[in-house]
């Protein structure tokens, strides 16, 4: 749907800590950015599609559960994420 094959690929190498991670915090919290960042401009030229809005905001809970996760455990790793996603300014 949103992120191609080697789209994914290449957020995961660049977010991982070592060869082979895929599911630590900030690699998850990269990919959900991704996918909402494509959520955000289909919602440009669909408006008033109400069943995508509510797995955007599911998903916008559940990166924000995992970066008060990162922040908790691992605080540089946290404010590298934010700063290389732009999320926070």
């Amino acid at each position: 749907m949103a992120l191609s094959g080697e789209d994914r690929g290449s957020i995961i190498t660049k977010f991982r800590s070592q060869a082979g991670d895929t599911a630590s915090p900030a690699v998850q919290i990269a990919l959900l950015t991704a996918r909402l960042q494509y959520l955000n401009e289909h919602f440009k030229a669909h408006a008033g599609d109400h069943h995508s809005r509510r797995g955007l905001l599911k998903m916008v809970g559940k990166r924000r559960r995992l970066l008060a996760y990162l922040r908790r455990t691992d605080g540089e790793r946290y404010r590298r994420v934010l700063s290389e996603l732009g999320l926070r300014k």
